[in-house]
């Protein structure tokens, strides 16, 4: 029982939430206070607690149409591990104990956790049921992690974090309806909105995407801003450029060539060339920063 609880966290997901580190890698540079990672990783871990409890939300809704998918199937509420209140009675608990210690870390971070957890179910009643309001709903939710991240060690939130965040989100959003639209056989059975989307769209929407995004991240590393975080040091991060640009191609060969990008988090886990950008694009992130 305990094992099939923790399963239904969906630990996997948990990379997701690593954007939260992204306001602590870009003022690197700074002299934080002592003890700021020890509240970025307890962020990242509340956070995790709080996704995870809405996956159980969501699950427990949705069971019987997670029965009839090929992967779902094997999640432990549709497979019958875990009963359905058992589940919801652990999440509830998870989730008003990973709020209130989030109020309790900080108060701003506290609100964005609460707003995280409120969107998250909302999606899960209605929004993804809803033709491109399920992408922005998912942007969303990627971008209060990365302004939580941002808040809870009480530095100035980057409006390119923001933009390049919202735009990341919505490339990794259509890969995954691309995914799900070419692998599942009656796909509107599992997901309504596929039944809204093609892949001719997606394809033009994924390509919008990845281009904007790019175009975004050479802004922010070449274009100097009182606004932006870290700004004296952005011509310097031109060396990350490369990087970002191996990641989006990587991600779009993968999603035309292997039909990959219906899990986003499992990919970055899986494919070894994708995670080895990831690392270097850290280290070189770092490097700029602190030169």
């Amino acid at each position: 029982m305990i094992i099939a609880l923790f399963r239904s966290l969906r630990p996997k997901h948990w990379t997701k939430n690593l954007l939260v580190f992204a306001g602590y890698l870009f003022t690197i540079q700074q002299s934080h206070p002592p003890g700021t990672l020890l509240r970025v990783l307890a962020a990242f871990g509340l956070f995790c607690a709080v996704s995870g409890a809405t996956y159980i939300f969501n699950d427990a809704a949705d069971a019987e149409r997670d029965r009839k998918h090929p992967r779902k199937c094997k999640r432990p509420i549709a497979s019958g591990a875990v009963s359905v209140r058992a589940a919801l009675a652990f999440a509830l608990a998870l989730a008003a104990a990973a709020v209130w210690a989030s109020y309790r870390l900080d108060l701003y971070f506290g609100v964005l956790v609460t707003a995280y957890f409120l969107l998250t179910m909302a999606y899960s009643a209605s929004l993804k049921h809803v033709v491109i309001v399920d992408l922005l709903a998912i942007a969303a939710g990627f971008v209060m992690r990365a302004a939580a991240g941002a808040v809870v060690i009480h530095v100035q939130i980057s409006p390119w974090l923001l933009v390049c965040t919202t735009l990341l989100a919505l490339f990794l959003g259509l890969a995954k309806r691309r995914g799900e639209l070419v692998t599942l056989e009656n796909g509107h059975e599992h997901r309504r909105t596929l039944s809204e989307y093609s892949a001719p769209m997606l394809d033009q929407m994924l390509t919008i995407s990845a281009a904007a995004c790019l175009m975004g991240y050479l802004l922010y590393t070449f274009t100097p801003s009182s606004t932006t975080i870290a700004h004296a040091h952005l011509p310097r991060m031109m060396i990350t450029v490369p990087f970002v640009i191996y990641g989006l191609f990587r991600y779009l060969f993968l999603i035309h060539n292997r039909n990959a990008g219906g899990s986003p988090e499992q990919l970055l886990l899986e494919d070894k060339p994708l995670l080895i950008d990831v690392a270097l694009y850290v280290i070189a992130a770092v490097v700029a920063l602190r030169m």
